[in-house]
């Protein structure tokens, strides 16, 4: 990628997370550095976002919970750079991974927390030192979108394995992937607070039938010649529906919040959504 297209990724998310128009809170996920110390019963003018309802009906009166504050959070970026990323209607999947990496980089900064990155596909290809500064941030979106993409296989269980391996001190934890495959995050939800980041583009959920054509997969570098009709298609969609809704169940189970976004969206304002922001 050029660096002006690298320039206008960081001025773009630097601007959405510093910009006052969006907020005065020190980052996207204000609190997350945060451990529950004791309840106590609510006071007009408290968060009504910290009220413990579970306590409040119980007691029959409202409570919240108090928090001490942790020294900085540990927030990582860990993003899935498979063959599949290589794709995209609107911008590329992996170029929309860019930005997000930028946009939760730059909150960290913003909220003086430690912001380390990680770059896996079929094996561990970067890890950076957590830093708290912002050429951390630029050296990340670099390295991402100088990254070969093409011809490299989404091995998920090596990289799982990595992260819990590598990642020794409890983080806030960014898996940004598009989430084509068996997941199993129960360990890592254990060690970390995981958020899962589905990155996709609307096509690949709903395609049209193609007719007759030749298809080159991204990861494999396998081509596939024939007709994409609309058996095919409905075949394609039913897994995809049947891995998704897997991968949801998982992710419930574990108690592991998740966003989906697509490349003809706008990140920022999903990541602040996720995180109770405006």
């Amino acid at each position: 990628m050029s660096n002006e297209k690298i320039k206008k990724i960081l001025l773009k998310t630097k601007k959405q997370v510093f910009s006052e128009m969006l907020g005065n809170n020190p980052s996207i996920f204000q609190g997350e550095g945060f451990e529950f110390a004791k309840l106590r019963e609510y006071v007009y003018g408290d968060d009504v976002r910290k009220i413990d309802w579970k306590t409040t009906a119980k007691l029959g009166k409202p409570y919240i919970r108090v928090y001490n504050e942790e020294r900085e959070l540990n927030v990582v970026t860990a993003v899935m750079m498979g063959g599949s990323t290589y794709f995209g209607t609107v911008k590329q999947k992996k170029d929309l991974m860019s930005e997000l990496v930028a946009t939760v980089g730059f909150s960290a900064v913003k909220n003086g927390d430690l912001f380390t990155h990680i770059i896996f596909a079929d094996q561990l290809y970067s890890m950076s030192r957590p830093n708290k500064r912002f050429f951390a941030i630029q050296d990340a979106v670099t390295q991402m979108e100088n990254f070969e993409v093409l011809g490299k296989q989404s091995d998920y269980q090596a990289f799982v394995d990595t992260l819990f391996k590598r990642i020794k001190r409890k983080s806030l934890l960014f898996i940004i992937s598009d989430c084509v495959g068996d997941i199993n995050l129960t360990l890592l939800s254990k060690k970390h607070d995981v958020v899962v980041i589905i990155v996709r583009d609307r096509f690949e959920e709903k395609p049209e039938a193609l007719g007759y054509l030749r298809v080159l997969d991204m990861e494999s570098h396998q081509s596939f010649e024939g007709t994409i009709g609309a058996k095919e298609i409905a075949a394609y969609q039913k897994a995809l529906k049947l891995n998704d809704a897997k991968l949801y169940a998982h992710l419930k189970k574990n108690g592991i919040r998740h966003t989906k976004i697509y490349t003809d969206e706008e990140p920022y304002m999903k990541l602040a959504r996720l995180f109770g922001g405006r």
